[in-house]
């Protein structure tokens, strides 16, 4: 059993917590197509402050159901503002891996490489100039290289998020208080981990059309150290069963390992965006 606020004051003075006019923003939509055209618009805008100035962009990509019209708006934006894609910098939150050092093929039908490619990167015009080499991925045979990376191009302008029906980003899944401190928690460096028998569940369901024997077991994801250094965190929902954890994490009000997610209450620039014909967060708002 998981001891949810356990360490949590004895860690208040080095994670901190959400400040008067720095609490996460939480705004409701109509339905899936309003929250997609709002999303692409939040990260259109942050991109073209910078690429506009030719200047660097690194955009934090998440996959999924919940992104996938997002990506075709986002794309369109992009081709007839005419904008300047060469210097895009993409950084991917996650890729499934066969072991724990080998990444699945481009081939494979859960690739995130494969989605990524088909619901953004192809969508992106020619002449735009979007450079392959610029998308990045999570390597699970060199898992800290993506951390060096990114610290080196700047860190993430904007990190895109999904959360987990049991509460996670990325593939940064549930700890229990008794096994690892909040601050260590939030520390933690992008590397490779087996997935918890409820994301497998989950992801089963959702994009491998049931067959448990396509899912892959392991995945490379990006650290909560990178994510929560990202100058801006926007957080996507539209599924019933994500009513349960955005509950938790805005009723509990302080960040915890049980409930990944929770760190962006403490994030200084962090806004949520949910659909209201699935999700209900009236009585914890």
């Amino acid at each position: 059993m998981c001891l949810i606020g356990r360490n949590v004051s004895l860690l208040l003075g080095k994670i901190g917590v959400p400040q008067e006019g720095k609490k996460m923003k939480i705004e409701s939509v109509r339905d899936y197509k309003a929250m997609s055209s709002v999303g692409a618009s939040i990260l259109f805008d942050a991109a073209m402050t910078k690429l506009s100035k030719g200047l660097p962009f690194n955009m934090g990509l998440a996959t999924g159901n919940t992104m996938v019209t997002l990506y075709e708006e986002l794309a369109e934006k992009f081709n007839v503002a005419g904008a300047d894609l060469s210097l895009l910098r993409t950084w991917n939150l996650d890729e499934y891996a066969e072991t724990e050092n080998t990444a699945v093929p481009h081939t494979h039908p859960l690739s995130y490489w494969k989605y990524m490619h088909e619901n953004l990167f192809r969508r992106f015009a020619p002449e735009r100039g979007f450079r392959e080499e610029n998308a990045h991925f999570p390597d699970p045979a060199d898992p800290g290289a993506i951390d060096a990376a990114l610290a080196a191009a700047g860190g993430l302008d904007i990190q895109l998020l999904g959360i987990g029906f049991n509460g996670h980003i990325a593939f940064n899944e549930p700890m229990c208080e008794d096994e690892i401190s909040v601050e260590g928690f939030g520390n933690l460096p992008s590397r490779v981990l087996p997935l918890a028998e409820e994301t497998l569940a989950q992801n089963t369901r959702l994009t491998a059309g049931g067959d448990r024997e396509l899912m892959p077991r392991f995945a490379a994801t990006l650290g909560m150290k990178p994510i929560l250094a990202a100058k801006q965190c926007l957080l996507l929902a539209c599924f019933p069963e994500q009513e349960s954890p955005l509950k938790q994490m805005i009723g509990g009000r302080l960040p915890t390992p049980a409930l990944p997610a929770s760190y962006l209450l403490t994030h200084p620039d962090s806004r949520l965006i949910y659909t209201v014909d699935c999700i209900n967060l009236g009585e914890v708002l």
